[in-house]
């Protein structure tokens, strides 16, 4: 993976974190959301293999990651309500 590459992912991760929080009501730090961002993006990517789901370019990564971010963060919720 390039410099670009790295950067274009971080950016994306962020986002993505950014809008799952948003659409989640909670707030946690860029770091955080960075890491809720990239790990959502390989769940959103899982889930949109799965499915032969295909979006190219930025917004569709951003969608994708998006998605997959909500998710993690609705089931951590779901975890950490009951533990």
């Amino acid at each position: 993976m390039s410099g670009m590459g790295v950067f274009a992912a971080a950016v994306i991760g962020i986002l993505a974190g950014w809008i799952a929080d948003i659409v989640l009501a909670r707030r946690h730090s860029l770091f955080i959301k960075l890491l809720i961002g990239v790990i959502g993006s390989f769940i959103g990517a899982f889930i949109a293999s799965r499915i032969d789901l295909h979006l190219a370019g930025f917004a569709g990564e951003l969608l994708v990651s998006s998605v997959g971010a909500i998710l993690f963060l609705a089931v951590l919720g779901l975890f950490r309500r009951t533990a």
